[in-house]
C-alpha cells in the first residue's frame, strides 16, 4: 500500500477493455435521482445519505473489482462510501474509484444550481491518494489553455499568459473561484487584472469541468478547494483535453505534520498525470440540479429524466446522455417514495 501517493506506476494485471463509464452513468443517475427528492428541503445530510445508498446499491452490479480510493464525506462526517471499500461484482478489471455522491450538498439542500453526482475510475494503482490532506490549491484550464498555466505564478501572470494563448483580452476571460473568505486576496487580484469573475458557492468539480466545456464562459479555475474533488476533476479534465495543477494545502500544523510524516511533499506541484496516472480513465456525472452544461433531474407522471456527462480519456470521447426512468424501476434503487 502506498504511504505517500507517489509510487511508480505499475501495470495492473487487468485493465478496462470497454467504456465502463457508460455503465457508471447508471450509478450517478441513481444517486442524482435519490438526491433530487431532497432538493430545497434544507437537509444536506439526508440528501447525501440518499445519494450514497443509491450509488452503493448500483455499484454492486457493475462488472469490476473496485477499491474506493477517494470516498467523499470524511471531512464533514457525512454519509460516505469509505476509503478502502470494495465495490463492484468482483470481476476484472481491477480499478481505483473516486466518488462524490453529491458535489454540492449545500446546493442541493438549498435548491440552487450546479449540484452533480460524480464518479471517476482508473486502473488499479493509478489514482492519487491524498491521505490526510483535505484541501489543495488548484488551477485548471480547458484544452486551449493547456500549457499556459503555472500554479506557482501569480493569478495575474497566469491570466496574461492565458490571454496570449487564447488570443482574447483579459477583460473577456471568465474565472471561476469558490466564494470563500480565504480567497479575498485572490479575488481582489483577479479584479485588478481586469478579468471577469464567476463566483460559485460550492461544487468545484463542476467549476473545473466548465473550463473545458464549449460555450460555458469559463476559461480558468483558481483557488483552494477539496483534494478529493481535485482528483475527480482531473479524470474529467484528462478526458476533455485540459490541464489541472495542484499543491496540497494542509488546514493546520497537525495536518501538515501528519502529511510530512507519511512522506508527502507539500511543495510538489501535482500535474494532471500525477493526480490520475492512467491514460485510460473514466468519468461520469449526472446533474442533480440545473447547471451550466447539464439539466437537473425532472420528475414526471411516468418517472424521471436525467442528463449525464460521460468522458473517457483513452478514446477522447465526451458524451452527453439523456435518460428516461420509469417509476417501477426507480423503486429498485431508492427508498425515496417513488
Amino acid at each position: 500500500m502506498r504511504s505517500s501517493g507517489y509510487s511508480a506506476y505499475v501495470q495492473p494485471p487487468s485493465r478496462p477493455d470497454r467504456n465502463i463509464a457508460l455503465e457508471l452513468i447508471r450509478v450517478t443517475e441513481a444517486a442524482a435521482i435519490a438526491a433530487a427528492r431532497w432538493a430545497g428541503r434544507g437537509d444536506k445530510n439526508a440528501a447525501d445519505g440518499a445519494a450514497v445508498d443509491a450509488m452503493r446499491f448500483v455499484l454492486g452490479a457493475v462488472a469490476m473489482d473496485g477499491i474506493v480510493v477517494i470516498g467523499e464525506g470524511e471531512k464533514d462526517e457525512a454519509p460516505m462510501l469509505y476509503n478502502g471499500e470494495h465495490i463492484g461484482d468482483g470481476r476484472p478489471p481491477l480499478v481505483d474509484v473516486a466518488v462524490d455522491p453529491i458535489d454540492g450538498t449545500t446546493l442541493t439542500a438549498t435548491g440552487r444550481k450546479g449540484a452533480l453526482s460524480v464518479i471517476a475510475l482508473a486502473e488499479r494503482g493509478t489514482m492519487f491518494n491524498p491521505g490526510p490532506c483535505v484541501y489543495m490549491k488548484k488551477v485548471a484550464v480547458g484544452p486551449r489553455g493547456r500549457g499556459a498555466i503555472d500554479i506557482n505564478a501569480t493569478a495575474t501572470e497566469n491570466l496574461q499568459e492565458l490571454s496570449r494563448r487564447l488570443k482574447k483580452p483579459i477583460q473577456e476571460l471568465g474565472v471561476v473561484i469558490l466564494d470563500r473568505p480565504r480567497h479575498d486576496e485572490l479575488i481582489a487580484e483577479v479584479r485588478e487584472a481586469g478579468a471577469r469573475i464567476l463566483l460559485i458557492s460550492d461544487g468545484d468539480v463542476a467549476g473545473a469541468i466548465a473550463t473545458g466545456w464549449p460555450n460555458s464562459g469559463v476559461d480558468v479555475l483558481f483557488g483552494i478547494g477539496g483534494t478529493p474533488e481535485g482528483v475527480i476533476a482531473a479524470a474529467a479534465i484528462k478526458g476533455l483535453g485540459g490541464e489541472i495543477q495542484g499543491v496540497l494545502h494542509p488546514r493546520d500544523d497537525d495536518e501538515r505534520a501528519t502529511a510530512e510524516a507519511m512522506g508527502y511533499d507539500l511543495a510538489r506541484v501535482l500535474s494532471t498525470d500525477d493526480l490520475v496516472a492512467s491514460e485510460d480513465c473514466f468519468f461520469a456525472a449526472t446533474a442533480v440540479t440545473d447547471g451550466d452544461f447539464l439539466r437537473g433531474v425532472r420528475f414526471y407522471d411516468f418517472g424521471a429524466t436525467t442528463q449525464s456527462l460521460v468522458v473517457r480519456s483513452g478514446s477522447g470521447t465526451v458524451r452527453t446522455v439523456e435518460t428516461f426512468h420509469r417509476h417501477d424501476k426507480l423503486s429498485e434503487f431508492t427508498n425515496a417514495g417513488f
